[in-house]
């Protein structure tokens, strides 16, 4: 069975009927000797097949190292001139020499390096504005902009095209899920930090206190972990250090001081929220977690797009014959379908979600301007620029519809013309003067804002995106 997925991933027929039994007649030592070989393959097949690092790495050294090996035993097999032999040592020479390939492809890919190149961006920008203040003795400010930052590097990863290969899926799975844990320490720090009670309110407060201290530099020495950026500690030494944390606030006695209790629980949730991230260690290895195809999640989320897009053809023909088709109830109610969808910290799972709400609410909001459009009756004494800006409105409702129906790449003509068209109504929208009328100006910024999220919307369905 393992011969025959390793001959199938690289391509190669399995040929069973060209192998004989062992214990049907005495082997040829040279047949002997290369069925050995095909054992050794069997077994260094999938860490080639799974491998996920750089050509530096000390897994990929001994990998090459042992195929080579095997490459030369094979050479010197002494096959005395017998055709079954020559054939035999020829398929075994092809699959050393297609592990060895496939290794070397996925270690040098480009998709491979571009990963490699965010990780160390990644690493840069923590580094800066996490670790180093941490180290020197102060406290990280956590700023919008790291923030900011983090989340495009996020993005930036997730946009990285695998061709389906498992060892690129896997590396970048390993480095999104690596700073998407970074940017959940992080949004945690800034959304609710514990501040210390005074050490006069209870006799426990003062070991609380000092709990604290030691789980503010756990902080930074997780995110330093994740990061690659911490030589000497482990994971498993973080996780024990924040363990006997735990127990030694479990053991405080807080009976008859609320103020406290409550205190303790909420240094309590800190050390659970840190902890959670400290399972990262192998579980880049769970093939289930980074080869989504048969994910149950995706398929979901796959369910939603195929009806979503079902809806969609049905509004864009009504809209062809003058009429409005409004299947709004149903397209909220997917909408409440995508947010149940369990994306179990899965960033990839995570941007399919988000993508596909997106696709859901252009075509919600595609309906709501048709409808504002067949619904609107101007008064005969509205201002001229007011009028404009619905005139604008109407063609980007027609260019949404377009945008909708498009399917092909940025390199298409019709993709430059609907990016032309949509900057063009974005200037025409700039050109209007509102001369101080307030339903103008508010009118103007959300037609801006609409056309805007036509093209982000054009762009998004242009950009290869994969799980």
């Amino acid at each position: 069975m393992a011969v025959r997925w390793l001959c199938s991933l690289f391509g190669k027929p399995f040929d069973g009927g060209k192998r004989m039994d062992h214990g049907s007649q005495q082997q040829h030592p040279a047949m002997n000797r290369l069925y050995e070989v095909q054992r050794e393959v069997q077994s260094l097949g999938p860490q080639v097949c799974t491998f996920s690092g750089l050509k530096n790495e000390r897994e990929y050294r001994r990998l090459e190292r042992e195929l080579t090996q095997l490459l030369l035993e094979v050479d010197q097999v002494d096959t005395e001139g017998r055709a079954d032999l020559q054939g035999a040592r020829k398929r075994a020479a092809q699959e050393v020499e297609g592990l060895l390939r496939y290794l070397e492809e996925n270690a040098t890919h480009p998709s491979r390096l571009a990963i490699e190149e965010l990780s160390r961006d990644a690493q840069r920008l923590v580094e800066q504005g996490v670790v180093e203040p941490q180290r020197a003795g102060g406290t990280a400010e956590i700023s919008d902009e790291l923030v900011d930052a983090v989340q495009e590097l996020i993005l930036r990863l997730t946009q990285v095209k695998t061709g389906g290969r498992v060892p690129l899926r896997k590396a970048r799975y390993r480095a999104l899920t690596r700073l998407c844990a970074v940017q959940d320490i992080i949004e945690g720090r800034t959304r609710q930090q514990t501040l210390p009670l005074s050490e006069d309110t209870h006799v426990a407060v003062q070991r609380i206190n000092q709990v604290m201290v030691h789980v503010s530099g756990a902080r930074s020495q997780l995110v330093a972990l994740l990061m690659g950026l911490s030589g000497r500690d482990s994971c498993a030494h973080l996780s024990r250090v924040l363990t006997e944390l735990l127990v030694e606030l479990d053991a405080l006695d807080v009976s008859g001081n609320a103020a406290v209790r409550n205190y303790r629980k909420q240094v309590v949730e800190e050390i659970n929220s840190l902890l959670k991230h400290l399972d990262l260690e192998g579980e880049g290895d769970d093939t289930r977690r980074y080869d989504l195809g048969q994910n149950d999640s995706i398929r979901q989320i796959e369910a939603v797009r195929g009806r979503v897009g079902q809806l969609q053809g049905e509004v864009l023909r009504h809209c062809g014959v003058g009429d409005l088709f409004r299947p709004k109830p149903e397209l909220q109610s997917l909408l409440t379908h995508l947010d149940q969808v369990d994306t179990a910290r899965n960033p990839c799972i995570r941007e399919a979600r988000r993508r596909a709400v997106l696709e859901v609410q252009a075509v919600i909001t595609f309906l709501d301007l048709r409808e504002a459009l067949i619904c609107r009756q101007p008064s005969p004494n509205e201002p001229s620029q007011h009028r404009a800006v619905w005139l604008v409105l109407g063609s980007l409702s027609d260019l949404q519809a377009q945008v909708l129906c498009f399917n092909g790449k940025q390199a298409d003509k019709s993709y430059m013309l609907l990016e032309e068209l949509l900057t063009k109504q974005l200037l025409a929208l700039d050109a209007v003067d509102p001369q101080g009328d307030e339903m103008t100006k508010v009118a103007r910024k959300q037609a801006v804002k609409f056309a805007q999220n036509i093209l982000s919307f054009l762009d998004m369905k242009t950009d290869e995106w994969e799980y």
